[in-house]
C-alpha cells in the first residue's frame, strides 16, 4: 500500500524529513525537535493508533554513519494494518528525546528498555528506571562499545536464590 498521501502531508507540515521505501516498507527520518509533533500528527490525523515497538540501533563504527544512535518507532494502523517506521538520529552527549507515553501509554515499558540497554533518556517519562538490568548496573549493555564479556560487574550483584522469589 502506498504511503504517498501520508508522506506528502507530513512533508507539507514538517520541513527536512527524509523518506525512503524498500519492499513496501516506508521509513521516515525526523529531526529530534520534530519527533513528538510528527508522531502526534501520525496518530491524530493519519490513524496510526498502534505503537508496535520502540528500539534503537547503535551505528558505532559504521562507515557512512554521521550519528551514533538511531532511535526507531514502529507504528501501525489497526484499520488496515499499514506500517510506518520513524527514526530519529542521536549522538552523544545529548541522548534525550521527549517521551511518547502521553500518546501511547504502552511506550512506558519500551522506553524503559531502550534507556536500560542503550542509555537514551526520555524526557518527561513517568518512571524511567531500569527494567532488565539490576539498579546497581551502571552501563548500557547493547551499546557496541560494551565488551562482550562484560566489565566484571556480575560478581558485585547480590546472589538470588529460589527462596528469594
Amino acid at each position: 500500500m502506498s504511503q504517498t498521501p501520508i508522506i506528502d502531508s507530513l512533508n507539507a507540515d514538517f520541513a527536512g524529513l527524509t523518506t525512503s521505501e524498500f519492499r513496501g516498507q516506508t521509513r521516515i527520518v525526523v529531526a529530534r525537535d520534530q519527533l513528538h509533533d510528527v508522531l502526534r500528527t501520525l496518530r491524530d490525523e493519519h490513524g496510526f493508533d498502534m505503537l508496535i515497538d520502540i528500539t534503537c540501533v547503535d551505528y558505532l563504527n559504521y562507515r557512512d554513519a554521521t550519528e551514533r544512535f538511531g532511535l526507531v518507532y514502529l507504528l501501525a494502523r489497526s484499520d488496515d494494518m499499514r506500517r510506518l517506521t520513524i527514526r530519529v538520529m542521536l549522538s552523544e552527549p545529548d541522548l534525550s528525546v521527549p517521551t511518547v507515553t502521553d500518546l501511547w501509554s504502552g511506550a512506558d515499558w519500551t522506553e524503559r528498555e531502550v534507556w536500560d540497554m542503550f542509555g537514551i533518556t526520555f524526557d518527561g517519562h513517568p518512571d524511567l528506571r531500569r527494567i532488565l538490568m539490576p539498579e546497581e548496573f551502571t552501563a548500557h549493555p547493547l551499546r557496541k562499545d560494551y565488551p562482550l564479556q562484560g566489565r566484571g560487574e556480575r560478581h558485585n550483584f547480590p546472589v538470588l536464590t529460589r527462596e528469594d522469589g
